[in-house]
């Protein structure tokens, strides 16, 4: 059975979903919609669809079977709702949405429509990702004692469209962009909720009402501390996560290399070739469709993406540690 598929925004990541589809039997796409109708059509010509300014008359004239949605933040919980109600089974970009609340919203409206819901939080699909959480589901480095995550690379670049650094259209600067990104490795690569966030967070000469970078301390739900530091100003970038074991430790340089110590220095070990992960999201999707069964990013598990990201600013608000809300 083939799905025909329907995009909602034409930024770049919009691209990078096309370009998948393309590659896969199994999925059809049929048409773009953006306000933009510049970017819609030029999608639209490159892969031979309609284009739309309209998503909500494209959804309702095309009837699709999914509903890509890469809008921006404030946006998500409006498309992934309109699309649900009308029976459309939906790949939403991350953030699930602006709130944890919002979540709840799409959740229910999902529910109601019947349908499959999928958020795109890469990391569970990238190469090195999955190779690390083959080591650490394998416990041969022994028990995991701490956790540091660093992602620093220059937030205010020309390319970066102009609603990133409103806080009311964003959610957030880097740590709910970024940020998000290194909240799902820790929890998914553990296989453990974030319980509890403190958080300092610098607002200091960047672009817009958003923040510039900030440092937290996280503590899983079994008591495994993390730190989480992300820096949007220019300088020498890194994206780098360290575990630290028993027996050994594991540093993963994000979608390039994985180096692990048995107790002495750093070796860099194979990675077995992946899939482009927006198949492999695709492909999961897909099989939740077919097999009536949530997906590896599930609404559920998103969501509490979302509510850590809430608790960093709300712990930088307090000045104190917060307890991520369920």
């Amino acid at each position: 059975m083939g799905y025909r598929v329907a995009v909602i925004g034409a930024g770049i990541i919009a691209g990078s979903h096309l370009k998948a589809m393309r590659s896969m039997d199994a999925l059809a796409p049929c048409a773009i919609a953006d306000i933009a109708r510049d970017r819609a059509d030029a999608l639209a010509a490159e892969h031979g669809i309609p284009s739309y300014a309209d998503y909500k008359q494209m959804i309702e004239k095309e009837r699709p079977d999914i509903a890509v949605v890469t809008l921006p933040h404030y946006l998500h919980r409006e498309a992934a709702c309109f699309a649900a109600a009308r029976g459309c089974h939906v790949m939403l970009e991350k953030p699930m949405a602006m709130s944890a609340s919002e979540c709840d919203e799409i959740i229910e409206a999902v529910y109601a429509g019947g349908v499959k819901l999928m958020v795109g939080h890469t990391q569970h699909y990238d190469a090195v990702n999955l190779a690390a959480k083959a080591w650490i589901d394998g416990g041969r480095l022994g028990r995991l004692t701490m956790i540091g995550d660093r992602r620093h690379q220059r937030y205010d670049t020309p390319t970066r469209p102009a609603w990133f650094f409103e806080k009311a259209k964003a959610g957030g600067g880097i740590l709910t962009n970024l940020g998000s990104h290194s909240i799902d490795k820790i929890q998914w690569l553990t296989g453990e909720r974030i319980a509890s966030v403190t958080s300092r967070i610098r607002y200091a000469e960047m672009r817009g009402d958003i923040e510039g970078g900030g440092s937290a301390f996280l503590v899983t739900e079994s008591g495994i501390p993390a730190t989480l530091s992300q820096s949007g100003y220019p300088g020498a970038v890194v994206d780098e996560t360290e575990f630290r074991f028993t027996g050994g430790s594991m540093k993963l340089l994000t979608g390039r290399e994985l180096w692990i110590s048995e107790g002495g220095d750093y070796e860099q070990v194979p990675v077995p070739p992946q899939p482009d992960p927006f198949v492999r999201q695709f492909e999961d999707l897909l099989g939740a469709i077919r097999d009536n069964r949530e997906p590896e990013c599930s609404m559920a598990y998103s969501r509490s993406v979302v509510a850590v990201v809430e608790s960093l600013y709300r712990s930088h608000e307090r000045g104190a540690e917060t307890q991520v809300e369920r």
